[in-house]
């Protein structure tokens, strides 16, 4: 069987041997492993493991795991040698939710599923999406009166979700939206790493998992009860939920199980993740006059107070560089997992099969070896040479290589159409901590509400 070299070809023979030496590692306890250092402090513990170098090993309980910190080797994970890796399995964390959808999915059973999903995902229909992403963001707006204090992220939540059901299932959720709300919020906190009940088995009753439970049993019903009304009408759709069911019924071999899970995980994904960085950048640039000045002098010389047009967004180069550091300082999904399939060379030591590979995003982006005075938010580093000069994966929000996020045309797009939406209306007042306790679940969330008030322009 062909092996993996240290620069990522395959060789046979001797020259396939892989290293004996697996990766060194911060010591870690019996039974529990380094889980209590993790828990406690999840940043300062990547600050450990980076003092042994940038393939390091630790453990939870009953799980191996190696941390990847050169932007060279997540590349060698993600693309060079994706095929040597697996999405990492979350049964024992809740992956029995959404385990038959496209962002767990593996194989032949992703490969179909993302065909399925593609066409919602062109560049020619997402830009279609554009309209309703700046009216749904027009009205959200409309419905603050000056003075009063809002809830960022909560706020966010709902118009991210908004946009989302009616763009890609043509679905107005109304009060169905708590729904979605509370399983994302169960899932996150199934998740969270604020103590060792994370690591407990999904058959122990603890209110976590049991609460995840009841979240996931609503949520899996709505989602069927969504379906079958579809199914049920006359009218003709043509979204990504019209697509799903064709790949299920038009003699294709998409299950019921799939069309449930990938319509599940695009309405946790595609919403939680977009809500996430709206609620950061609006609490970072509240807190920098200079970065507002600045979009308020490209939002007068491109719009002159108009929301944003799709075709407008080319031009909105201080915007993007707003939303490219908020996604560099607070990357939603910040941190991805892989699972080897079998042993692989990387950074000169041998990973075995089976170990749980991580690619922390939110560490590799302060690295300062890839970032001048790292902690500090400033746009203007995104210039062109600088962007030249970046290792490719120094900077990866959306992950890379075949498995890619599919929705980041979408996202990004939103990005720069709400934001100029809802800036150009009014300006926000930090209430909370301007440097919020963040906890690293599922996403990377606010410990607690980030509340701003709200004044008209």
């Amino acid at each position: 069987m062909a092996r993996r070299t240290a620069n990522g070809r395959e060789a046979d023979g001797a020259d396939a041997e892989l290293p004996s030496e697996t990766p060194p590692g911060p010591d870690g306890l019996p039974v529990l492993g380094n889980v209590r250092d993790l828990v406690a402090d999840p940043r300062g513990f990547y600050e450990e493991m980076s003092e042994y170098g940038d393939v390091v090993s630790y453990s939870v309980p009953r799980m191996d795991f190696c941390t990847v910190l050169h932007p060279e080797l997540v590349e060698r994970v993600l693309v060079t040698d994706n095929d040597a890796f697996e999405k990492f399995g979350f049964e024992d964390l809740g992956g029995d939710f959404m385990s038959e959808g496209l962002l767990l999915a593996e194989g032949e059973q992703w490969q179909r599923q993302r065909l399925a999903a593609q066409e919602a995902f062109t560049p020619e229909r997402i830009r279609t999406y554009g309209e309703a992403m700046g009216r749904y963001a027009e009205e959200m707006v409309d419905g603050w009166t000056d003075g009063d204090v809002v809830e960022l992220d909560r706020a966010f939540s709902r118009l991210t979700l908004r946009i989302l059901s009616r763009s890609l299932f043509d679905l107005e959720l109304a009060a169905d939206a708590e729904v979605v709300t509370e399983m994302a919020a169960a899932i996150n906190d199934r998740g969270d790493l604020d103590g060792v009940s994370t690591f407990v088995p999904m058959w122990v009753p603890t209110p976590r998992n049991r609460r995840f439970r009841r979240a996931a049993s609503t949520f899996e019903e709505f989602v069927d009860d969504l379906v079958a009304e579809r199914r049920g009408s006359t009218d003709a759709y043509d979204d990504l939920l019209a697509s799903l069911m064709a790949a299920r019924e038009d003699g294709g071999d998409l299950s019921e199980a799939e069309l449930r899970d990938s319509m599940a995980t695009f309405l946790f994904a595609g919403h939680e993740t977009t809500s996430l960085a709206l609620t950061y950048l609006v609490l970072l640039v509240a807190q920098h006059d200079d970065v507002r000045d600045c979009l308020d002098e490209e939002y007068a010389t491109v719009l002159g107070g108009r929301r944003p047009a799709v075709e407008d967004l080319p031009d909105l180069e201080y915007t993007g560089r707003v939303v490219d550091e908020t996604l560099r300082l607070y990357p939603p999904a910040y941190i991805l997992f892989r699972t080897a399939r079998e042993d692989v060379e990387l950074g000169g030591y041998r990973i075995p099969a089976g170990t749980n590979v991580t690619l922390p995003q939110f560490f590799v982006h302060t690295d300062e070896r890839w970032y001048d005075d790292p902690g500090t938010f400033d746009p203007d580093r995104w210039t062109d040479g600088f962007e030249d000069s970046l290792p490719e994966y120094a900077y990866f929000p959306f992950g890379g290589g075949p498995r890619h996020c599919i929705g980041m045309r979408f996202a990004m797009q939103e990005l720069k159409t709400v934001v100029p939406t809802v800036l150009q209306r009014v300006e926000f007042e930090l209430v909370s901590d301007p440097d919020p306790e963040l906890d690293m679940a599922i996403t990377l969330r606010p410990s607690d509400p980030v509340r701003a008030t709200v004044r008209e322009r």
